[in-house]
């Protein structure tokens, strides 16, 4: 068995050059597998071709001198019975190939040979071009074994914190970004593509890193930016290391969690990728399920629905349902204006993260969506108490707060869930339990973390009682929970690891 770059070094063709075989069904796929020769490489995951694939490619390059074009010399080679299999097989210890039975398609039930056909669906895993997302501070989210390989720089494995996974950075790492007419044309060709979704000051933040030279930096600054659109497919060419020009159609397709870009060899038709991309909940539904855990900041919202018990045993089962969904109908426009992320919670209750955007505010984010459904559940509670001529208040009690934890996701069949772990969300948990009355509590590490012009907008601070016993409340301060209540009591046993937390209420946030 051969790997890519052996089976390269010995036909001289390139990376793009041996995609595009492998994409019109030429030579098999990769088998992908741990590395054979270990210590001779840092990567866990190689893929290795059969021996035959060398004479496959000397054959292919032979007809190609003989004036064919590769849609002849594919014809040409079914007809003479010459088809490989779509996928190399491991050899057993003998050294012979393992019984296989002959089939059109992989087990997902893709041909590389029919690729432009449009007769069969791709999906992610499939795609036989590098691929790679990056959300919108442009960190890598996802990536294909191919664009490790091609693009990215061959890494072993991605850092855990999201802040290290520049996308650029990785880019101009790989062996095509070391050459200076590339770096400038792969700078040039993601800034433009994503320059109308960013600020100056987040677009010198993406330039400010170590592998950019002052005339990279001028070259993305400079770049116009592309319209914007759901998808797009934009022509780029890079020199290879030998000098042979590379051009790629690029596929840069939109998504609310960032941007999926393919690199197509030009040559190759792609009728079945589009159709893969035009399936956009399928496709975002594969990625988030292929995304690995990440260390990244983030803004946690917990808010759970007061005597939500009571209310269930006053309404009927239907019209609990109802206010259920009316609730959740009427927040998540809410939730999505500020950029949050649906996560996992149990029972009647929401639990939304807010990650870091390269143009706003992601804690601020946090505290104004908390400010913005308080006020529409007064609405919601306004018009139930009409309809069922009752007393009761709805309430949504609110905890949040922030910090650095991992990000992962659940998965089954039809759904995927965002799960963070760690002491944020678990703090954000026990003050939404603390909160009463539709009240918004926040922690001081949270509001520390806001800037000053944002604090200003923000009304927050503590209810003590003076001396007389009335209540004031008493802006911009803090307070700890068991300064707050009396813990001793065993309805509040829950809100004991907690104890300590410095917090404050939200009461408004300026328009």
């Amino acid at each position: 068995m051969l790997t890519s770059l052996e089976l390269m070094q010995a036909t001289g063709v390139s990376r793009a050059t041996l995609n595009n075989y492998i994409a019109q069904g030429l030579i098999p796929r990769p088998l992908v597998q741990k590395p054979q020769a270990q210590g001779q490489t840092r990567a866990r995951q190689i893929g290795y071709f059969p021996q035959d694939a060398i004479s496959r490619i000397e054959q292919i390059q032979q007809l190609k001198k003989d004036g064919q074009s590769m849609a002849e010399i594919a014809s040409q080679l079914r007809l003479e019975g010459q088809d490989m299999p779509t996928t190399a097989m491991p050899q057993t210890k003998t050294g012979s190939v393992k019984p296989k039975e002959a089939a059109s398609s992989d087990a997902n039930g893709f041909n590389p040979a029919h690729a432009g056909t449009g007769q069969l669906r791709l999906t992610i895993d499939q795609i036989p071009y590098p691929a790679y997302m990056v959300n919108y501070n442009f960190e890598i989210i996802w990536h294909n074994e191919e664009a490790r390989q091609e693009l990215l720089g061959d890494f072993e494995r991605l850092p855990s914190d999201i802040k290290e996974r520049n996308a650029l950075a990785y880019l101009l790492k790989g062996s095509l970004g070391q050459l200076p007419t590339n770096r400038e044309a792969i700078l040039q060709f993601h800034i433009m593509l994503s320059k109308g979704r960013l600020s100056r000051k987040d677009l010198m933040r993406l330039l400010a890193q170590p592998d950019f030279n002052d005339a990279s930096q001028q070259a993305g600054i400079q770049a116009e930016a592309y319209p914007s659109g759901a998808m797009m497919q934009l022509p780029l060419q890079l020199l290879a290391e030998n000098g042979e020009a590379q051009h790629y159609c690029v596929y840069a397709s939109y998504y609310r969690e960032g941007i999926l870009f393919v690199y197509v060899p030009g040559s190759v038709g792609c009728d079945s990728l589009l159709g893969l991309l035009e399936r956009r909940d399928e496709v975002i539904r594969n990625l988030l399920r292929k995304r690995l855990p990440v260390l990244t900041d983030v803004a946690v919202l917990v808010t759970d629905l007061q005597n939500s018990t009571r209310i269930c045993t006053e309404l009927p089962p239907e019209e609990y349902f109802e206010l259920i969904n009316q609730i959740w109908a009427t927040m998540e426009p809410i939730f999505r204006r500020y950029y949050g992320t649906h996560g996992k919670h149990v029972g009647d209750g929401m639990v939304y993260y807010f990650f870091p955007q390269p143009d706003c505010s992601y804690i601020f984010n946090a505290l104004i969506c908390a400010h913005e459904i308080k006020e529409a559940m007064r609405r919601i509670s306004k018009e139930w108490q009409l309809r069922k001529n009752w007393l009761n208040e709805l309430y949504l009690n609110t905890g949040v707060n922030e910090g650095q934890e991992w990000l992962g996701v659940f998965h089954a069949e039809t759904k995927v869930e965002f799960t963070v772990l760690g002491d944020t969300i678990n703090h954000a948990a026990r003050l939404s339990d603390y909160a009463g009355n539709g009240t918004v509590w926040a922690t001081k590490n949270l509001l520390g973390k806001l800037s000053s012009e944002e604090r200003q907008r923000a009304t927050y601070g503590i209810r003590r009682k003076n001396q007389e016993g009335a209540e004031i409340f008493v802006k911009s301060s803090y307070s700890r929970i068991a300064e707050l209540l009396d813990l001793t009591m065993p309805k509040h046993d829950k809100l004991r690891d907690i104890a300590a937390l410095p917090v404050t209420e939200i009461v408004d946030i300026a328009e």
